[in-house]
C-alpha cells in the first residue's frame, strides 16, 4: 500500500500581488507563507506523523519548492525531485498578468472546464487528467512507500476528481484546501482511500 501525501504550498507572494502565477509569474512564498511552512515543519518534527517518508517531490514552481524545502528536514531530509506535472494549471499567455488584466482579456462566462485558460495554456479538464496520470505513475514508482508532494490547491482538487470519479469541474469540489494543509491518500491496487483532507491544524494559533 502506498501512502501519498499532498501538501499545498504556503501563502504565495503572487497571491498578495494579484498575479497569475505560472512559471513566469510565481514569486515564491510571502512572509506569512514561510511562517505557515515553518509551523508545518514544527508540527511534523514534533508528531513524527510523516517520519516514514521515503521520497519528496515538488512542482517546479518556487512556492512549492520553497515549502518542500522548509519541511524536508522534518521528514527525513530527502532531496526534492521537481516535476512539472505537479504544477498548478498552466496559464499560457496569462502567466504573469494581473488577475484584473486576465479577466478583462481572456475570461469568458459561463466557465467551461474544457476551454483553455488562455492561449497556450491548459483547460481544467486537461489539467485534471495531467495530474491524475502523474499521481498514478508515482504510485507505480513507489509501491509500499510514503511519498510527500509539495504542490498546489488545484493538484489536491485534481486528486479528488480522479480518485472519487466525480465529473470534472463539479463545483462542489472546487473549494480548494488551505495553505500548507495535508491531504493524504492510501492506495492499495486500484483502491484510493482518503485518509484526511485539508488538515491544517498547525495554523490554528498562527498570527496573520
Amino acid at each position: 500500500m502506498t501512502r501519498l501525501v499532498l501538501i499545498r504550498h504556503g501563502e504565495a507572494q503572487a497571491y498578495l500581488d494579484n498575479i497569475v502565477a505560472g512559471e513566469k509569474g510565481c514569486r515564491g512564498l510571502s512572509d506569512l507563507g514561510r511562517r505557515q511552512a515553518t509551523a508545518l515543519h514544527e508540527r511534523l518534527e514534533r508528531t513524527g506523523e510523516l517520519a516514514d517518508t521515503t521520497a519528496l517531490y515538488a512542482s517546479i514552481l518556487p512556492r512549492a519548492i520553497e515549502t518542500a524545502a522548509i519541511i524536508a528536514p522534518a521528514i527525513g531530509g530527502h532531496e526534492i525531485e521537481q516535476d512539472c506535472d505537479f504544477c498548478e494549471l498552466h496559464p499560457g499567455e496569462a502567466d504573469g498578468m494581473t488577475w484584473d488584466d486576465y479577466r478583462a482579456t481572456y475570461w469568458m462566462e459561463p466557465w467551461d472546464p474544457e476551454r483553455a485558460m488562455a492561449p497556450g495554456g491548459e483547460s481544467f479538464v486537461g489539467f485534471v487528467e495531467r495530474v491524475g496520470a502523474a499521481l498514478r505513475r508515482l504510485v507505480e514508482r513507489h509501491p509500499d512507500d510514503t511519498v510527500v508532494i509539495g504542490c498546489h490547491g488545484g493538484v489536491v482538487m485534481s486528486s479528488m476528481f480522479n480518485a472519487l470519479s466525480v465529473p470534472i469541474g463539479d463545483r462542489k469540489f472546487l473549494n480548494g484546501p488551505e495553505n500548507t494543509s495535508i491531504t493524504e491518500w492510501q492506495i492499495d491496487g486500484d483502491h484510493w482511500g482518503l485518509v484526511r483532507y485539508n488538515d491544517h491544524a498547525h495554523l490554528a494559533d498562527l498570527p496573520d
